[in-house]
């Protein structure tokens, strides 16, 4: 995390205010971090001590972000030390406090390394294993036709692709209701690599917006084609997690989810065009990097026979 000049913007003084009377008195300057698109974010020292205080972007519910699961979801994961813990959350503003760790971004290459994959597999399974239920839900089937809506609702075109990969999208749900079933839970949902942070040698997980109840599938796929994990890498996460060597209908699961990750980015990236308020980030380009990979899964041979694999699983 980066802190630009030194700025107390004039709609943070009444939460500042509100938090130095829960959190004991503020001391030193506010400082910005890196502008999220969903949300602001600011480092600000209360009682001797640093915290990272984010508040809600104006739109970020049209993106379906639940800011109760985000809440439930960081105390949580903070409680199992796999996330900064929160210190305090306030309404209206919406803002969330969590602790500010002395800590460094993690590089996506770090993640294929034995030790980081070990540590991100046994966290994501713990938070999913950990019985939390969260009053969102999060299906990344119906995720992308909801954000395709919300462009076509402020007057925007969707690509050309959108239509043929939605198509390729319902295939993959039908051979998921082929499946055996299994419930969902609580999943974070948004494993990029900004994402993932390393504080006193422990990888941390932050930024818990998107959280609700969902596939587990999804999240191993998502952190997988997020953070370019090979095959290799991929199926050793998926083993870890698991506690067993995979079946191969679990790792047809991955190559299908790994699909609707992108496709799911992709849609989020269409939306954002649509809604967001921050210029300086190529939406549109962001969209189509990752249409352009989850083409690359569609033409991957393994594809149609993970199709059949899940199916009959």
């Amino acid at each position: 995390m980066r802190s630009p000049e030194n700025t107390e913007p004039p709609e943070l003084t009444e939460v500042i205010a509100r938090l130095a009377a829960l959190l004991g008195p503020r001391s030193g300057t506010v400082r910005q971090l890196d502008r999220g698109i969903t949300h602001r974010s600011y480092r600000v020292t209360f009682g001797g001590t640093d915290y990272a205080v984010q508040l809600s972007g104006k739109r970020s519910a049209q993106l379906g972000i639940d800011r109760e699961s985000e809440c439930l979801a960081n105390t949580r994961a903070g409680e199992l030390g796999i996330a900064p813990p929160v210190a305090a959350m306030l309404h209206d503003p919406h803002c969330l406090v969590t602790a500010f760790p002395a800590s460094h971004p993690v590089e996506a290459a770090e993640l294929s390394r034995p030790e980081r994959l070990t540590e991100v597999a046994r966290a994501l399974r713990a938070f999913h294993d950990s019985g939390l239920e969260l009053p969102s839900s999060f299906d990344s089937f119906e995720v992308v036709e909801r954000y395709a809506g919300l462009a076509t609702g402020l007057g925007r075109e969707l690509p050309s692709d959108y239509g043929p990969v939605l198509e390729r999208a319902r295939t993959v749900r039908r051979a998921f209701r082929g499946a055996d079933g299994h419930g969902p839970v609580p999943c974070h949902n948004d494993l990029i690599t900004a994402n993932l942070i390393a504080a006193e040698g422990r990888l941390l997980i932050a930024d818990w917006e998107y959280a609700g109840m969902g596939d587990p599938f999804f999240e191993l796929a998502n952190l997988s084609a997020n953070n370019g994990l090979g095959r290799e890498a991929e199926e050793r996460l998926l083993e870890i997690y698991l506690g067993q060597p995979a079946t191969p209908g679990q790792k047809a699961r991955i190559m299908l989810m790994r699909f609707m990750s992108d496709f799911r980015e992709a849609m989020w990236g269409i939306a954002q065009d649509a809604i967001s308020e921050v210029p300086e980030v190529d939406f549109g380009d962001y969209a189509a990097r990752h249409f352009q990979r989850l083409r690359a899964t569609d033409a991957d041979p393994r594809f149609e026979t993970s199709l059949a694999e899940v199916s009959a699983s």
